[in-house]
């Protein structure tokens, strides 16, 4: 049951979620739906990346929907006493909540949340709405249940004062925080005095109560029923980022045939800060595999040290191949191939432009 206050607000039944939606949803395409990393909100994970200039050209496209995670936006009131925090079950099914206030058909989402559970709801979000989710970019993804270690560092760090702490320590890996000052400075004072601090206890506590996704790769003539996402992925990680080893594992359970992996050089646990132009190129090409933008204009990028690794694309010095396989039965092919390289120019057809109009939402659930 769903009812809106005069504010605009909506209402649901498990928690409410502040929303932000920029453009204006089109039916013949999706909207592009973000969700944040625990520590941040939309704001501090996206916003610099969707107004860096390289973003324009998709934005000016697609109308974009902000999702901030119960309490986490900037100056939110404490959540009530006796408040229970959704799980990330429960958060997979808030999404589809919010898309369909928006009366958006299908979304491509990008996913911060450098987390099992993260991976867990995108899963669940599929099984149960399998035509909702048209591509999935995951920044910094893990299949995996909490570790030992993540236990233990959170375990020790339960006091508030050491919360900032344990999220600095998740979102970056050693040699930036001893190396980038003034990042850490300027994250960690955002998380100290913008984000409530009992509200993100919260928050993390949920993170941290996330359960393993039991996803495996496909094999060439194996059962159908295995459990993979079924729609094109891309996985993208810094090289120095402390979610290095988990994506790649979670890399080699994906479908390689909709799978690409991303390592960006010289980046580390937020490459949308860390190199945003290379992010939003990449990004690009993934929209173009999609069928989407072919008029988009594209440029070589610079030459790095960006690895890849085993997936059915990569973006290395100066190449990202994109490709999307849908086979719809036997001899017989859905949306064709695309193969997208950084040499591919344009072509001339013309795509209509969206207006840059900008609401926000409070969605209970």
């Amino acid at each position: 049951m769903i009812y809106c206050k005069m504010k605009g607000d909506l209402i649901f039944i498990i928690s409410t979620l502040h929303c932000s939606m920029t453009g204006i949803p089109k039916e013949n395409r999706p909207v592009i739906l973000t969700f944040h990393d625990i520590g941040l909100n939309y704001k501090t994970c996206f916003d610099g990346f969707f107004s860096h200039e390289d973003m324009q050209e998709i934005t000016r496209h697609f109308a974009v929907c902000h999702v901030n995670a119960p309490g986490q936006q900037e100056c939110a009131s404490t959540l009530p006493t006796g408040y229970t925090y959704p799980s990330m079950d429960q958060l997979a099914e808030t999404l589809p909540i919010v898309l369909k206030h928006f009366k958006v058909a299908a979304c491509i989402l990008i996913d911060q949340l450098s987390s099992r559970g993260s991976l867990l709801y995108i899963y669940l979000l599929q099984l149960n709405h399998p035509d909702l989710v048209e591509g999935l970019v995951l920044i910094n993804v893990n299949a995996q249940a909490e570790g030992w270690m993540d236990w233990a560092t959170h375990k020790f760090s339960g006091l508030t004062h050491a919360v900032p702490d344990m999220v600095i320590s998740h979102l970056f890996g050693k040699e930036e925080i001893h190396n980038n000052h003034d990042l850490i400075a300027t994250f960690r004072h955002h998380i100290t005095t913008r984000i409530n601090q009992t509200n993100l206890q919260h928050f993390v506590k949920s993170y941290n109560s996330r359960r393993h996704l039991d996803i495996e790769r496909p094999s060439a003539g194996g059962t159908v029923n295995v459990k993979t996402l079924k729609c094109p992925a891309l996985l993208v990680v810094g090289d120095s980022s402390p979610a290095v080893d988990a994506v790649v594992d979670c890399n080699s359970k994906m479908n390689p045939t909709k799978t690409t992996f991303l390592k960006m050089a010289d980046c580390g646990g937020l490459p949308q800060v860390d190199q945003p132009a290379k992010l939003a190129e990449a990004f690009k090409y993934f929209i173009q595999g999609l069928g989407y933008m072919s008029s988009a204009g594209m440029t070589r990028l610079s030459r790095s040290r960006t690895a890849s690794g085993n997936s059915v694309s990569s973006l290395d010095a100066s190449r990202l191949r994109t490709r999307n396989r849908t086979h719809t039965g036997e001899g017989q092919r859905g949306r064709s191939h695309t193969d997208v390289s950084m040499e591919s120019a344009s072509n001339s057809s013309v795509e209509p432009v969206l207006p840059a109009t900008i609401h926000s939402t409070e969605v209970s659930c």
